[in-house]
């Protein structure tokens, strides 16, 4: 038995009987293109991700409403090959097995969606390709609200951490594992970002979606066949250094550009964030202080705050939440002291504040010269304007931008 829970276009979405993911049909026309059959999945905004593990199987989705589903599209490996060349291509990255010529590859196609591929005999059962989608529509505070990944609380908190009442911006990461949101809520918090400050941000490959007035982008390279010279993260950002950044952003901190990174939040370069993968903030520190990332315990006096983000299972779906936040309070000896000061409560389904004595609250006050009172006054007041956007569903980049770059212009 099959059961239909979506129809749009030319899709069905359909459970059928004794098989735990839906299945996803299109039965619609495929006009001559570059990525073949791939093509209408690439069009379709609702798909997170597109993955093709080879002719042996049907090519495999994520929706961003019914998770991982299997499709009725199939393709076979000497096209599969052939459309991962052409994808390869946009990268400039020779792809084959041969002199010169490599079997895997990263980049991004010129809409901006991330690529991964691979061809025999890295992958012995055909060719790969993982394609990270870029949506056209970018997610926006709003929607993590509307969704329940973040409360308004929290939201309209990580807007005064991020502006610190233009005083004294927090710099933070955000933690979590692969899938879990990371780069949607480093979007998100871009922003708050008022439009007074330069950014710059450093990615491997760019996803960043920042609706911002003074915006200055940075991807690194690989080595290539030809001899040409790899850029990685950490020449990027000790570049960007350069550049007179007021902020900068850091798309995936992997080795020694933690390092770099931590040294511009201790040389001034305030409201700077990035993300990594960790499961914990305690598991996050360790990472940073070790190899490949080798921090210096005392740099991480710079880093205020520590978001931890997940992706948990609830009643049978996936979910993305704001499973902590958690301040650096000093230092123990030569290991950070960790406050937790927001937690989630799975009996009630959210992320509630702990009760401890917030120190960012602190710094950022002392900055600005105010209260914790006066502080408060400020959280709430952005808390019903984000509880207003979210009321009316004006949830757009744009829109969203301007409103809290409005605030800016007007309090500052």
């Amino acid at each position: 038995m099959a059961e239909i829970i979506d129809q749009y276009d030319d899709v069905i979405v359909y459970s059928e009987e004794g098989h735990p993911t839906p299945f996803y049909e299109y039965n619609g026309q495929i006009a001559a293109n570059p990525y073949g059959v791939l093509q209408v999945l690439l069009d379709d905004d609702d798909l997170e991700e597109v993955m093709y593990n080879g002719g042996k199987q049907c090519v495999k989705i994520a929706h961003r409403k019914h998770g991982m589903c299997r499709t009725n599209i199939w393709v076979e490996d000497e096209e599969g090959i052939q459309i991962a060349k052409n994808i390869a291509s946009h990268t400039e990255v020779p792809l084959g097995d041969g002199p010169g010529m490599v079997p895997i590859f990263d980049g991004r196609l010129p809409d901006g969606s991330r690529v991964n591929g691979t061809i025999p005999p890295v992958s012995p059962d055909g060719p790969t390709l993982t394609i990270r989608k870029f949506r056209e529509d970018p997610i926006t505070i709003v929607d993590l609200i509307k969704w329940g990944t973040v409360s308004p609380r929290l939201a309209a908190m990580f807007w005064t951490w991020v502006d610190g009442l233009g005083a004294k911006p927090a710099n933070f990461v955000i933690a979590g594992g692969t899938g879990s949101g990371k780069t949607t809520t480093l979007n998100c918090l871009g922003m708050f970002v008022p439009w007074s400050d330069r950014v710059l941000s450093v990615e491997d490959t760019a996803e960043l979606q920042i609706y911002h007035d003074h915006w200055l982008r940075m991807e690194t390279r690989d080595k290539r066949p030809d001899g040409t010279s790899e850029i990685d993260m950490n020449a990027c950002l000790k570049s960007s250094l350069r550049m007179r950044p007021d902020r900068v952003i850091v798309g995936e901190v992997r080795g020694p550009e933690a390092a770099t990174m931590l040294m511009a939040m201790n040389t001034g370069h305030d409201g700077s964030f990035g993300s990594l993968h960790a499961n914990t903030a305690n598991e996050t520190v360790k990472r940073l202080v070790n190899p490949p990332m080798s921090v210096p315990a005392i740099m991480l006096n710079a880093l205020d705050l520590i978001i931890m983000q997940a992706r948990l299972n609830v009643g049978g779906k996936n979910i993305r939440r704001i499973t902590e936040v958690a301040e650096i309070a000093g230092m123990e000896g030569d290991t950070p002291r960790l406050n937790p000061i927001w937690k989630y409560d799975a009996s009630q389904g959210k992320i509630v504040e702990t009760g401890v004595p917030s120190k960012v609250r602190e710094i950022i006050c002392t900055a600005k010269g105010c209260t914790p009172a006066d502080f408060e006054a400020v959280v709430r007041q952005k808390e019903q304007i984000l509880t207003d956007l979210v009321n009316r569903d004006i949830r757009d980049i744009e829109s969203v931008t301007r409103v809290i770059q409005t605030y800016h212009s007007t309090v500052n």
